[in-house]
């Protein structure tokens, strides 16, 4: 795997045929002026120079795997400043053939600790590997049209866990929006993404408990505002037109972070 790897550092380089089939499988990732797609080609070969894949459980990490998860985690940190930077905390993705089942704690307000399973096609760890079901990954070639992207997903709360806190707001720049300090940027973001937030978990509730039209993005962006970044991330980046409809103070805002304007 990865023979063309050799002497990357001088020359990051993707051969055509595994670059056009991963294109043609995941359309959303050719649908884009062709500079952007020079640059996605060159980050991803970087990216997989950077990071380690693990197969789990005996799964095989294939160029195909491995080219599918760089291009799409890519796609995210593609215009922001520092680029690859953003994923910097750490090294490991691990593939598991489909999703996993993962044993969870949690405590109640009184002090009682709960554990219970929970079925995951991806996971991101605080400054540990990222892990993702190949299933999943696979699925989103065919899933752009309900927002969904297992990939972008979890790579969105690298993105949001960088500064340490997982509260649906990245590391701002200096000046964001126009503001003076972070603190400020900070809440300006908060601004907009809150309400969009509270009313989307308010319909899921709806949907769910009384029969009302469900949301078009996956209600678990329902279960807190970081969820919600990360699952607004995956439908902003497969489909802005939709996106756009749905939410367009998001779009406004996650315009001005992830393509800010070049100087």
């Amino acid at each position: 795997m990865f023979r063309w790897l050799r002497g990357l550092r001088a020359a990051p380089a993707i051969p055509d045929a595994p670059w056009q089939a991963t294109l043609a499988r995941y359309p959303f990732l050719a649908d884009r002026p062709a500079a952007d797609g020079d640059r996605l080609r060159a980050m991803a070969a970087e990216f997989l120079r950077d990071k380690e894949f693990h197969g789990a459980h005996g799964f095989v990490i294939t160029d195909e795997v491995a080219l599918a998860v760089a291009a799409q985690a890519v796609l995210p940190v593609l215009h922001l400043p520092g680029g690859l930077d953003w994923y910097g905390d750490f090294v490991g993705i691990v593939v598991h053939s489909s999703e996993v089942v993962a044993r969870r704690k949690t405590m109640d307000e009184t002090g009682v600790v709960h554990e219970y399973d929970e079925v995951v096609a991806g996971e991101a760890m605080d400054r540990g590997p990222v892990m993702l079901s190949w299933q999943d990954v696979l699925a989103s070639s065919l899933t752009a049209g309900d927002g969904y992207n297992v990939v972008i997903h979890e790579f969105a709360h690298k993105i949001d866990m960088r500064d340490g806190a997982a509260d649906g707001c990245p590391t701002l720049p200096a000046g964001f929006g126009g503001h003076a300090s972070a603190r400020d940027a900070h809440a300006a973001w908060i601004a907009v993404i809150q309400p969009a937030f509270e009313a989307f978990r308010e319909k899921t509730i709806v949907a769910e408990r009384f029969g009302g039209e469900p949301p078009w993005l996956d209600p678990y962006g329902a279960e807190s505002i970081s969820e919600f970044f990360a699952v607004a991330c995956e439908a902003y980046f497969v489909n802005r037109t939709r996106f756009g409809e749905e939410f367009p103070p998001l779009l406004a805002l996650f315009d001005a972070f992830f393509t800010p304007p070049r100087r």
